[in-house]
């Protein structure tokens, strides 16, 4: 594809001569320490825009990963969608601190206060109540809701926190976003970002469906055992997350090519030449202005050099600190592929990683490693580090599902005859789940709203069951039924089996309850 040439070139490897070779054999180490497939690198640099590439689209498979290849960036699809508002901002349709109901009728929270005080400003820096990821499970790994019918849905997330009252990452809001920018603009948010960011910025390998399949697009990978997700051998993921309901919030798919003038926008206050700008400077400053502090939990010791002393959500991106030095950044995932974004304004420098694996190791030794290299600064052994303690947080995971037989009694229980828990289930925010049985008398569950993902629930003791979906790469979960005082059966609640499972699988924030017995 071509660039823009005003602004400079797109080659292989055009970094310093002294520090390439240097980048190239860490990369290689570390894809090799976290048997990562494959990974594509940009780093902004002056007036030089380099891609490195390593590595194969897919396991098992020839095929290299180059400038062109285009990975899922996730969550780095959120500036994406802020910048899209800073546009209509700058075009006077849209103030920051309009309220969302005014503009989108129909919106509304669970908390009234919520619905009525919210801005546009409120719906993109995690400070609206509800808590990590909930919400997820209504577009996450499938949904056949509408973007429409899913902002309809918010109203049911019961908060976990009081509006505005601290920091909980969430992704349903910047689908809210997406609802409005086609509320104010008249376009669809993939027609407006496509008309307004990638055309201008020549950003011809981009996607804006996760559903897109072009040929040179590469396959997503986990490590996955019986026991957890993120131990054991590199896969390649059967199931990947689909449909447009979360585009707002993570869907575009960006080769190394496309993000060198992605980065520059950024570097350059969004300006796209001398003449012509994406969006003006004042939106570029209201872009990286913190907004909700983000808590520091101390980090582990291999990696304390890393932890930021400062750390607060702005508009799609995160302020904090490095080894003393601002930057602005951002992590993305979907399953079976991450992403970072890293600008360091004092250097007027920027890069961008993509991995084809959710393995994160390799991502965050780059990610430091560069940031050492473009600051001058002396780097450990951040491979080694991260492997430790990616080693340990494993074991640990591993060792905390392997619970004493003493504390488990599968002869106990369950309470009721396998008849009495068939039936429909409803959660006010997700919809139904329905259980039945299966030809071999075993129970079944199915979530409904969730095209594929149902499967067969194992007891484990009491009224304890544990889901095996026969969608693959889907995080198993307890599911626990509590009796009311006449013997029915209450509610249905869910916490997923894996200790560090991603927290998209908000499977604790479901709270069902019986609407019809099956017959």
């Amino acid at each position: 594809m071509a660039l823009l040439v005003s602004w400079c070139a797109v080659v292989a490897a055009s970094q310093p001569a002294d520090s390439t070779p240097d980048l190239d054999a860490f990369a290689r180490k570390a894809m090799q320490t976290f048997d990562t497939p494959g990974m594509a690198v940009t780093v902004v640099e002056g007036d030089t825009i380099a891609t490195h590439t390593y590595g194969v689209r897919k396991l098992d498979n020839a095929a290299l990963v180059d400038p062109h290849t285009i990975f899922p960036i996730g969550s780095n699809t959120k500036a994406f969608t802020t910048a899209a508002l800073a546009i209509l901002v700058d075009q006077g349709k849209l103030r920051w601190d309009d309220r969302v109901g005014d503009k989108l009728p129909g919106f509304r929270m669970y908390d009234a206060y919520a619905s009525s005080e919210m801005t546009v400003t409120d719906l993109l820096v995690h400070r609206s109540g509800l808590g990590l990821g909930e919400g997820d499970l209504m577009m996450f790994p499938t949904s056949d809701r509408s973007r429409a019918q899913l902002v309809h849905d918010i109203r049911y997330l019961k908060p976990a926190h009081s509006f505005r009252g601290g920091y909980d990452y969430d992704n349903v809001l910047y689908i809210v976003a997406g609802e409005l920018v086609e509320a104010v603009s008249g376009q669809s948010w993939e027609d407006f970002v496509q008309q307004h960011i990638l055309d201008p910025l020549q950003m011809h390998d981009t996607k804006t469906s996760i559903d897109a399949t072009p040929p040179d697009k590469v396959s997503l990978h986990a490590k996955n055992t019986t026991a957890v997700r993120g131990v054991g051998p590199q896969a390649v993921l059967k199931t990947v997350m689909t449909g447009k309901v979360f585009a707002p919030a993570g869907a575009l798919q960006v080769s190394a090519a496309d993000m060198g003038p992605w980065l520059r926008l950024q570097l350059d206050s969004g300006k796209l030449d001398k003449n012509t700008r994406i969006f003006s400077e004042k939106a570029a400053q209201m872009l990286w202005t913190p907004q909700t502090l983000i808590p520091i939990s101390a980090a582990p010791k291999p990696l304390a050099l890393a932890q930021p002393q400062f750390e607060a959500y702005a508009l799609g991106f995160e302020v904090q600190d490095y080894r003393g030095h601002k930057i602005i950044t951002h992590l993305g995932g979907v399953l079976g592929g991450v992403s970072a974004v890293v600008v360091i304004p004092e250097k007027h420098a920027a890069f961008a990683i993509m991995l084809n694996s959710e393995d994160v190791g390799t991502l965050f030794a780059m990610r430091e490693h560069l940031l050492d290299t473009l600051l001058g600064l002396p780097s450990p052994d951040w491979i080694a580090s991260y492997k430790q303690v990616f080693d340990e947080v494993n074991a640990g995971a591993v060792a905390a599902l392997k619970t004493p037989a003493k504390s488990v009694h599968p002869e106990r229980g369950p309470s009721l005859p396998l008849a009495s828990y068939l039936g429909t289930y409803r959660d006010p925010w997700y919809g139904t789940a329905t259980l039945g049985r299966n030809e071999k008398g075993a129970l079944t569950i199915s979530f409904d709203r969730s095209p594929g993902m149902h499967g067969t629930l194992e007891h484990v003791q009491y009224d304890t069951f544990r889901t095996h979906w026969s969608m693959p790469d889907v995080e198993d979960a307890y599911v626990t039924f509590a009796l009311a005082p006449d013997g029915s059966i209450d509610q249905m609640t869910m916490k997923p089996v894996s200790p560090i499972a991603d927290f998209s699988w908000d499977y604790q924030d479901l709270r069902f309850t019986p609407v019809r017995a099956s017959k």
